[in-house]
């Protein structure tokens, strides 16, 4: 038992009491475990949604000199803005935004403007490929949630891990510090 709940303390970085109830709760079963604490950092993360961040860090990663990002990352308390873990957590988010170059935070930030370029681009394949009417608007309602989803960090499959988004990532880790976290911020330059 004691290796186990070594073994998630490692992969999620949880408290032992909440990693000892989790595997309880689970049976056993590592996976289960860590679905069970990831449920408990999103319920947690819910809860804190409404709070002010007024504290935070602005991180830079640059990779061989000719790419870059900064993001600005936001906390509740200056305690947790000085944790490491929160400064690791916003130069991963930084790498990544240097990795998956995302335009945006969230993707109902994307304008409207953009999507009604792409969606005239859309239509205009999908005519030449002779699809019909009502196929058409369902495969375009599926075609912007997709844009949308791939053009704003929150959304985008995690670099370091890509079963997790970046929004889970973070919910994680608001989880482990029970405190709001938030981007407020993201910029990405390139040569």
């Amino acid at each position: 038992m004691f290796e186990l709940v070594k073994k998630i303390r490692e992969r999620t970085g949880a408290g032992m009491v909440a990693i000892k109830k989790a595997v309880d709760e689970a049976g056993g079963d590592e996976e289960k475990a860590i679905e069970i604490l990831r449920k408990q950092g999103e319920s947690k993360a819910a809860k804190k949604a409404d709070r002010v961040t007024k504290e935070g860090v602005v991180v830079s990663y640059v990779h061989s000199n000719k790419v870059g990002a900064l993001v600005k990352l936001l906390c509740e308390t200056d305690f947790v803005a000085r944790n490491e873990e929160f400064v690791a957590l916003a130069k991963d988010i930084a790498m990544h935004i240097t990795a998956m170059s995302p335009k945006f935070i969230k993707p109902e930030d994307v304008p409207t403007e953009l999507i009604e370029k792409e969606k005239e681009i859309w239509r205009a394949l999908l005519e030449t490929e002779k699809k019909p009417a009502e196929m058409i608007e369902k495969i375009m309602a599926g075609k912007e949630k997709k844009f949308r989803e791939e053009s704003a960090l929150l959304t985008q499959s995690f670099v370091k891990n890509p079963e997790i988004t970046v929004n889970e990532l973070i919910v994680e880790a608001i989880g482990k510090m029970g405190e709001k976290i938030e981007v407020s911020e993201i910029s990405r330059i390139e040569l």
